[in-house]
């Protein structure tokens, strides 16, 4: 077999859906299977999906016992030449995953490919590529000296923002969100260490492919990744669980770096942990509320009234809403100046009138702040959105 798609999920099914349909479409024609793991989820995720995806083989733990854990599981049931950890709230594109593992044939040094992120605004997501967090890089990160000199190689290592993100690269550090990895690697690192609960499990497994002599890429492939919606950033479990993560990661590999580094470095981890259990996620990050909500609809004429319907249920605020009908005219050709000069401030896709890819690549193209992506599903008749 030549490829095994992993995904964890907890409580989110309708993302886990949409990522589904988009992993159906993009692994037509491969050989591959598509693997489930349920952490005692309480939506309904299972049996709600089971009927809807009969290829996919879901696994049911009766408990939640962590991403790293799961993700295990899977693998040592999987049976893929290359194995794709995948997060729940993604979408993938219908070529994306078959040109990864073309690369791969042809890479036989590269242990793991990372792709190019973008969220629900099409801004791209910074943690597709990272170095490793040695006592100085987390020293910049921590202490803000990466975002004052974002374009020094020196000062800003964690994020590598200097880096074209338009560009493939050899990087250190790939997000599990999308992690394409070669079993052999696998077999010669081990699998994910589960003294991670959850975060900081990539960035391990990233440092021992590298130990083990293989080559991380990152590859400008685009994924829409719904940042957070599978692990609830506000939560102070989640809080925790992050910065715990960090310092087992610190204990693990750097425990030898000089007394006032490391000093240095827990007091940061230590303030940053305190301050979000001040202040959390949510509150800093809470949606203002738009005064002129404007929705331009990508579909076929046909399905415009359903969609319109739905869209107008999930946003009321809505004061104009307009069709792109792709009976007539292309998905990019939505990307013009007269859309432009009437201020939409959401688009909503239909699927699968506009495929993935297209969904993707104007995301890519349009990314704003202030512009919200949508899609609705025909045949699931659901509308997913960012914070939904």
């Amino acid at each position: 077999m030549k490829l095994s798609v992993i995904i964890v999920n907890y409580n989110v099914k309708y993302f886990l859906e949409q990522c589904l349909y988009s992993v159906r479409a993009a692994t037509s024609g491969l050989d591959a299977e598509v693997i489930v793991v349920d952490n005692h989820s309480m939506d309904g995720s299972v049996d709600y999906l089971r009927t809807r995806f009969p290829e996919v083989v879901f696994i049911e733990n009766e408990d939640n016992p962590g991403f790293a854990y799961s993700n295990n599981q899977a693998i040592c049931r999987s049976e893929g030449e290359y194995v794709l950890l995948l997060n729940p709230d993604t979408v993938v594109g219908e070529e994306g995953i078959r040109t990864l593992c073309f690369f791969m044939d042809e890479h036989p040094e590269a242990g793991a490919i990372g792709v190019k992120m973008l969220d629900g605004h099409g801004i791209f997501l910074p943690e597709s590529k990272r170095s490793f967090p040695s006592p100085w890089v987390s020293f910049c990160k921590i202490f803000g000296l990466s975002r004052l000199r974002p374009n020094s190689r020196k000062f800003a290592r964690y994020n590598l923002p200097y880096l074209n993100e338009n560009k493939q690269h050899e990087v250190e550090v790939l997000s599990g969100a999308f992690m394409l990895i070669r079993r052999e690697a696998l077999n010669k690192t081990g699998l994910l260490d589960e003294a991670f609960f959850m975060y900081g499990e990539d960035i391990d497994l990233s440092y021992r492919l590298t130990l083990a002599g293989y080559k991380n890429y990152y590859i400008p492939e685009r994924i829409l990744h719904y940042k957070g919606e599978s692990t609830h950033h506000g939560d102070i479990k989640y809080i925790k669980a992050f910065y715990e993560a960090m310092l087992i990661f610190y204990r693990k590999y750097y425990s030898h770096s000089g007394w006032l580094m490391s000093l240095l470095v827990r007091l940061a981890i230590g303030m940053k942990a305190f301050f979000s259990f001040l202040f959390p996620y949510h509150r800093k990050n809470k949606k203002r509320r738009v005064k002129h909500r404007r929705l331009l609809i990508l579909c076929n004429e046909e399905h415009f009234e359903e969609v319109k319907a739905v869209c107008l249920k999930h946003m009321p605020e809505l004061e104009y809403v307009n069709l792109w009908d792709l009976d007539e005219e292309r998905v990019m050709d939505a990307f013009c100046r007269r859309n432009q000069m009437k201020g939409f401030t959401d688009y909503a896709f239909c699927s699968p009138d506009a495929r993935f890819e297209q969904m993707l690549l104007l995301m890519d193209r349009m990314v704003n702040k202030k512009i919200t992506y949508h899609i609705y599903n025909i045949v699931s008749k659901q509308l997913i959105s960012p914070g939904k």
